[in-house]
């Protein structure tokens, strides 16, 4: 073989960013010129070269060329031992091909940052952080987390002690802030505080200075501002709800409910009524009868003189004869009169008593559901006027006589309107026409045949 070559030192050391030179022996033993190039295999082929990258030798000649290692400060490249090899080739001959070996040994070194996320945090309670520890050195590294003594107002607790970070990678320690007293109202408060991450060392090596980093929590109060804003606009909601109520919906409900009760209705309840209750006129027969019946019994066995009927039987049996005599039904009836601007009044018949029979008048109601402007006028028997009103001064208007009105046999209970102007219902379309409603209920009774 005429080519030699072989490093000077088999085993070397290197610093991480910084340049390191091995020395290489090449030789010609051939006969003829000839130029050799140089290829670093393995690991540290990447951040290494042969200085020169080519050479060319007579024959019998023997140069030096130098390996330069220049690993990267950087978590790249780790610590420890990596071997390596130099290919040397001929350029004429490539089939003598030399490849001398070595190992390196890259030295470690330590370079740690810390983050906080977020920087500032607020809250009633607490404030939550992370501390984010990034290991950019080429060796595994051990973090003890803390936190610098400050002010008493505010603590700050780690989950964790300690952090282990492996080269090129970031780990993450919680923290929480909690005040030292809670606040119930007033102006936030910012407490700033200061941790640390300090990596730890063998022994003998040289320390490391710990990463300080700044923060700031900021105490809100318990109760928010806007508070008793919230409670002040739910007040004056409420309030406004309230009068939606009594002003629109409630007149509504009392108008739908008061026109459910129809003549039909309170006929019906009425006959059910007199379903239910016992026949008096009966009864009393019936007890009059079993008296007299016990009384002859008591006659005819004892001979004792004819007795004298009982008080009490011809008070019931009295009362049941006036009862079927002149029986007083409750009655009822309603009507609606419907009315146009500028046209005269218009009139219409709410109830016209039977023959043989009064109408005891005891209740009127008289809707004006719309907000017409007019004036309405309710009569009853011979055009005897009992009320007159006027449309603007009311939406609903319920009257009760005590002293019941008599309307004698054909007389008649009529409602009269004169319009003046349509009103507008809230949240419809105008009408074309004045519409008031009467509803009105009594007594029915028979004139007694004298």
């Amino acid at each position: 073989m005429s080519l030699t070559a072989s490093l000077d030192a088999s085993s070397v050391s290197a610093a991480p960013g910084e340049e390191t030179a091995v020395p290489l022996q090449v030789r010609n033993s051939g006969a003829t010129v000839e130029e050799y190039r140089f290829e670093v295999v393995g690991a540290c082929a990447a951040w290494s070269a042969v200085e020169p990258a080519v050479l060319s030798l007579y024959p019998g000649d023997t140069r030096t060329v130098s390996l330069m290692l220049r690993p990267p400060r950087d978590a790249t490249v780790p610590a420890g031992e990596t071997p390596f090899g130099i290919r040397v080739v001929p350029t004429g001959e490539q089939g003598e091909t030399v490849v001398p070996e070595g190992r390196v040994t890259v030295l470690p070194f330590t370079a740690t940052t810390a983050e906080l996320v977020p920087r500032s945090s607020h809250g009633s309670r607490r404030g939550r952080h992370q501390l984010a520890v990034d290991n950019r050195g080429n060796t595994p590294v051990t973090v003890r987390l803390g936190a610098q003594p400050g002010t008493e107002l505010a603590r700050v607790a780690f989950d964790v002690a300690e952090l282990q970070v492996a080269p090129g990678h970031a780990e993450f320690g919680r923290l929480r802030v909690r005040p030292a007293k809670r606040m119930w109202r007033g102006t936030p408060v910012t407490h700033p505080f200061q941790v640390f991450a300090a990596t730890q060392v063998a022994e003998g090596e040289e320390p490391v200075a710990p990463v300080l980093v700044d923060g700031s929590y900021q105490q809100e109060p318990l109760l928010p501002r806007w508070l008793p804003r919230a409670l002040i606009t739910a007040a004056v909601l409420l309030i406004a709800l309230a009068g939606i109520w009594y002003a629109l919906l409630r007149p509504a409900v009392k108008s739908a409910a008061r026109e459910a009760v129809t003549p039909e209705a309170v006929r019906s309840a009425a006959a059910a009524d007199k379903s239910k209750a016992p026949d008096g006129g009966d009864t009393a027969g019936a007890g009059a009868d079993g008296g007299a019946g016990d009384t002859a019994g008591a006659d005819a066995g004892a001979g004792a003189s004819t007795p004298t009927p009982s008080p009490s039987a011809e008070t019931e049996a009295s009362a049941g004869a006036g009862t079927d005599d002149g029986a007083a039904t409750p009655t009822s009836a309603q009507v609606r009169v419907r009315d146009s601007v500028g046209g005269g009044t218009n009139a219409a018949t709410a109830l016209q008593v039977p023959k043989g029979h009064t109408f005891q008048l005891t209740d009127i109601v008289v809707q004006n559901p719309q907000g017409d402007a007019g004036t309405v006028v309710i009569s009853a028997g011979t055009n005897s006027s009992v009320l007159s009103l006027g449309l603007e001064n009311f939406r609903d208007s319920d009257y009760h006589f005590v002293t019941p009105i008599l309307v004698p046999a054909g007389g008649k209970v009529t409602m009269t309107i004169d319009c003046r102007k349509v009103g507008k219902p809230v949240g419809a379309r105008t009408p074309a026409r004045c519409s008031e409603s009467l509803f009105l209920g009594g007594t029915m009774r028979a004139d007694s045949a004298g």
